[in-house]
This record gives C-alpha cells, sequence and structure tokens, in this order.
C-alpha cells in the first residue's frame, strides 16, 4: 500500500484513484463498508483504491485541552487499511492550514488537483470544510462539476445495532470487548513498549509485561482474556487493568500475564488484543486471597481463548 503523507508530491501511481473519505478510527464495519464500495469501483474503473484521511483526528485539533479515545493509532489504521484490500492512503496533517480550507476548496484543491480522483466516496453523514459546511450533497454537486464520479454510503447496522466509533468507545468503558468486536469486526487491541513495574506480579508467581496505556483510553478496569502479539509470536495471557487497590490505588496500568511464554520482554514493542472480559477490579482482604482469585482469572481466561476464534466474525 502506498501511503502519502501530505500531497506535495504525489506520484503518478496515486492519481486517479477511488478514494473513500474519512477519519477511519476504529475502521470498524461501517468504514468496512465504505471500503469494500471504493474497492468494487476501482476494480470495475479499473483504478487503484484509495483514502483520504485526517492526522490527527480533528477533535483533537479543536479540543486540545481534551483527552481522545482514540481506537486505533495511525500505524493501527494503516496495518488495517491495507488488511482489508487497499492500494493507497493519503495522510492529510489536519492543522490550523486543513481546517480553514472551505468546502469547496478542499475539493479543488486535494480532490481533484492534487490527486485527479476519478471517484469518491463517503457516509451519509460525512462533513468537512471550514465550519463543516461540506456534506455529501456538497461532494455530489462537486464530482458534476469536475467529473470524478461520487457514492454515498448509508447507514450501517445489524440487527439495529449501528456500527460507529462511539459505539464501540461506549462497550469498552463498560469492559464488553467482545461486543466492541462485533461492531469492528476484528478485536481490539492496544499496543506499545513494555516497562518496569513494582513486580509484585513476579512476587505473586505470575509475572508481567506491563504497558503504559494513552491517557484517552477509556476502558473498564477489570481482568481480561487476550491474545499478545509479540513479533510473528502469538501467546495468550491474562491482562489487568486497574489501581492495584490491594496495594497502593495508584496510576493505572495494563498487566499482562502470558500463559506460554518465558522470556524477558522488557522494551519490547507489543501488541495486546482484547477478547473478553473476565471480572471487574476488585480490592481483597489478603495477599493470599488475591492470589488464589488470579490462579481462577487465568483457568478463566484460558478457558475462554482456548475456544476464541481468531476472527470475531468467524461463523458469521
Amino acid at each position: 500500500m502506498i501511503v502519502l503523507d501530505g500531497i506535495d508530491s504525489v506520484p503518478p501511481a496515486a492519481r486517479g484513484a477511488v478514494l473513500a473519505i474519512g477519519n477511519f478510527d476504529g475502521v470498524h464495519r461501517g468504514h468496512q463498508a465504505l471500503l469494500r464500495v471504493a474497492r468494487e469501483e476501482a476494480a470495475r474503473l479499473g483504478a487503484p483504491a484509495g483514502v483520504i484521511l485526517f492526522e490527527p483526528h480533528p477533535r483533537e485539533f479543536f479540543q486540545p485541552d481534551r483527552s481522545h479515545f482514540r481506537l486505533t493509532p495511525r500505524a493501527r489504521k494503516l496495518e488495517l487499511l491495507e488488511h482489508f484490500g487497499l492500494d493507497l492512503a493519503v495522510v492529510l496533517g489536519f492543522g490550523a492550514a486543513l481546517a480553514g480550507l472551505s468546502a469547496e476548496d478542499f475539493i479543488e484543491q486535494v480532490v481533484v488537483r492534487a490527486l485527479a480522483a476519478r471517484h469518491v466516496v463517503v457516509g451519509y453523514d460525512f462533513h468537512f470544510g471550514k465550519g463543516r459546511r461540506g456534506n455529501p450533497e456538497t461532494m455530489r454537486r462537486a464530482g458534476e462539476a469536475h467529473g470524478f464520479g461520487v457514492t454515498v454510503v448509508a447507514q450501517v447496522a445489524d440487527a439495529g445495532e449501528v456500527f460507529s466509533s462511539g459505539a464501540v468507545r461506549a462497550a469498552l468503558a463498560e469492559g464488553d470487548v467482545a461486543s466492541a468486536a462485533r461492531v469492528l469486526g476484528h478485536w481490539w487491541r492496544v499496543e506499545g513498549k513494555v516497562i518496569g513495574g513494582f513486580k509484585r506480579g513476579t512476587g505473586l508467581g505470575f509475572p508481567t509485561a506491563n504497558i503504559a496505556l494513552s491517557p484517552g483510553i477509556q476502558l473498564a478496569y477489570g481482568i481480561y482474556a487476550v491474545r499478545v502479539h509479540i513479533e510473528e509470536k502469538v501467546c495468550s495471557g491474562a491482562a489487568y487493568l486497574g489501581t492495584r487497590p490491594t496495594f497502593d490505588d495508584g496510576a493505572p496500568m495494563l498487566e499482562v500475564f502470558l500463559f506460554d511464554f518465558d522470556g524477558d520482554l522488557y522494551g519490547q514493542h507489543i501488541a495486546v488484543e482484547f477478547i473478553a472480559y473476565v471480572r471487574p477490579d476488585a480490592k481483597f482482604s489478603s495477599i493470599e486471597a488475591l492470589k488464589e482469585q488470579i490462579a481462577r482469572d487465568c483457568a478463566e481466561a484460558q478457558a475462554i481463548l482456548a475456544t476464541a476464534p481468531a476472527d470475531p466474525m468467524q461463523g458469521r
């Protein structure tokens, strides 16, 4: 997949594509509907299929003092877009210059002049340009004027469940990672470098790999059944997110105990995929009671992971 940072130097291979436009946070099943339309239209036209996306998320620019719960950081988003068969991703830096462009200027400068798009795919609720004044109808009219096609994709839902980034965030805030995966169409994950901790897990007989999560992430505290990606290896494990109320009620940290790994992960980059919620966080009356509960948690997580599919959409 070709990845362009901005449009200052666009190679010929990136011009004349079918482009879906959006933020694509989560690359959920609603987004995937846009990507599918873009691929189908690209196949019909004999053109590349790609996306235009914005980094950082516009909310981070307009609300810099508020932490934003990003479901997929840039690297993961690009990985998913390539997984779903795209040939091109155009990443536009969202700052004052882009925020100040009118919808018409955005189309003229980006879609037409820089990228020479042959077809554009947007969602039914897509708004763009200064003051969010541009909408799907704006794009339709521009397509007629400039000679590119436009497809507007309707709201995507299943059995009344609407697929949206907000729905994913709400599910994760409740610890409902299974529902989040159902909306996403893939398991939600976090990534980071393994850092040092207080080694309390080691003292309890359950050594953990620890990751500090981004401040905006709002995931319910508790125990989760997880799969951990370490380079090309995938391990099963149980993860704890919380403030360790039995010990210190400190800053929250993700602590992962791997069932089938023996080695030092300190300093390595890992990805933790959340499969199921085992139980909420709790304070225990003694260290021994905590150890016994951890053993039960691990046994339950292992049982869950033994039958959990690699793809949450398997069998659907």
